[in-house]
């Protein structure tokens, strides 16, 4: 009987409430995700279809939107600006309420939504992952209010589901949601396998299904290698080798301009931030341009093309999609890196092709896939999460262990160039500068009073 009666309250409605609190937060993140995907499509084409008859309106539109993003995220909404991933890991570092409400809001979310739309809508190199990711975590941190229904959840474990659900939802690939919130979001500490990360992120994939139906990111990739052996694995060792070497310095670069650029250029982005926005939003329009506006955007479009073997990448994709990404990075307008880091992996796989000519025609698209997966795991350092996401974005299960080599090998090599990884030298500044506001609001009114 003693066993009986403590088994009775996971059955009593306090205990449902909590359960039914918990998946309809998950439904939400993952709902606000897969309709924040479907805009930025949309938003995408709206923008490839004004510049094709007209590519130097982006001379006028880039500058004036690039602005307009920046001083709205500065002027009234902060805490939106850059990618959103290093904001849901710096509030899962806090132990105070109201820094992490800095970071995580249902404000936030949605203007996070409506910020980075309108950077793709003039032609921003920037992603929705990121945004994703701060837009489930703020959904379901807001579940710690509810303490009148009991404990839900810590604070860092719905921050973690919730990043996991909108990673899931922006890709539809659970097992990549799972894995980023283990990797990522739990770097740092013991990731306990409780009910909340999976259930949502489960819930995520559900939703994606049901709204979006079953779909891979980049369509059903079966490009294998078929060198064999040892002739197969050059491919991996160049990829990651070479995108462990690139993905290195590329994060160190973006760590360093987010720490403050220097000379004149660096006084002008902090004297003049918007200014200094637009000038990024005007030389992403000149990049555009000499480009062909092939580096607006995530760059989902030329990647899938390239892929499915309707397009060729030129050479020099890679390097000038890199420069698009910083100059949004820069401006510090609402925007993610993840998925341009994979236009990056793409554009490096169709260098490594021209390198190495004895590589079959066969297999150029699974360059193309080592690239990718390769770019990712060194410039995230998140070897498991790319190779997994990868995986799950092309359906090519076939290429799991050369995406695991790579993936192992560009961590390695990027952890000797960068030896913090991008997210977490990211979030450190942005709780540093959450704690120091907290600090000065906390003592503004005892200021104040001596004062008087």
């Amino acid at each position: 009987m003693r066993r009986v009666r403590h088994m009775l309250p996971l059955f009593s409605p306090r205990t449902w409430r909590k359960h039914l609190l918990l998946m309809s937060a998950a439904l939400i993140a993952a709902t606000l995700s897969i309709l924040f995907a479907i805009g930025a499509d949309n938003a995408i084409e709206f923008h490839r279809e004004l510049i094709r008859d007209h590519a130097w309106i982006a001379l006028f539109i880039a500058p004036a939107g690039f602005a307009a993003m920046a001083w709205l995220s500065w002027r009234f909404f902060p805490g939106t600006e850059g990618s959103g991933i290093p904001q849901a890991i710096a509030a899962s570092l806090s132990d105070s309420p109201e820094i992490r409400r800095q970071f995580l809001s249902i404000r936030i979310a949605v203007s996070k939504i409506f910020l980075t739309l309108g950077g793709l809508l003039v032609g921003a190199s920037i992603g929705r992952e990121g945004p994703s990711v701060q837009i489930g975590a703020s959904v379901m941190h807001t579940l710690t209010r509810f303490r009148r229904f009991g404990h839900i959840g810590s604070s860092r474990d719905l921050i973690a589901a919730g990043a996991g659900v909108g990673i899931a939802a922006a890709f539809n690939t659970p097992l990549g949601g799972i894995m980023f919130a283990i990797e990522e979001m739990c770097r740092y500490r013991t990731f306990r396998a409780n009910g909340a990360t999976l259930i949502s992120v489960i819930l995520a994939g559900l939703a994606s299904l049901a709204i979006l139906g079953n779909y891979n990111y980049f369509g059903r990739t079966t490009a294998t290698l078929t060198l064999g052996w040892p002739g197969g694995i050059w491919p991996a060792l160049v990829a990651g080798v070479l995108g462990g070497f690139l993905g290195g310095v590329f994060a160190r670069l973006l760590i360093a301009s987010a720490n403050g650029l220097p000379g004149d250029t660096g006084k002008l982005a902090r004297q003049r931030p918007i200014i200094f926005a637009a000038l990024c939003g005007l030389g992403t329009a000149i990049l555009g341009l000499m480009t062909g506006g092939s580096i607006y955007g995530t760059g989902y479009a030329e990647t899938r093309a390239a892929l499915e073997g309707n397009a060729q990448l030129p050479l020099y994709f890679m390097l000038a999609k890199m420069i698009a990404i910083w100059l949004a990075f820069a401006a510090r307008i609402p925007g993610g890196i993840f998925a341009p880091t994979l236009a990056i992996g793409a554009g490096m796989g169709a260098i490594i092709t021209a390198l190495l000519p004895e590589i079959p025609a066969g297999d150029q698209a699974a360059i193309l896939v080592l690239g990718m997966v390769g770019s990712l795991a060194a410039v995230t350092q998140s070897p498991i999460t790319s190779f997994v996401i990868v995986m799950e974005m092309t359906a090519n299960h076939e290429m799991l262990l050369p995406l695991m080599a790579t993936a192992v090998i560009a961590h390695g090599i990027s952890r000797s160039v960068c030896h913090v990884p991008l997210y977490h030298a990211l979030a450190a500044p942005a709780l540093y500068r959450a704690e120091r506001k907290q600090q000065t609001q906390e003592n503004a009114p005892a200021d104040d009073s001596h004062s008087m």
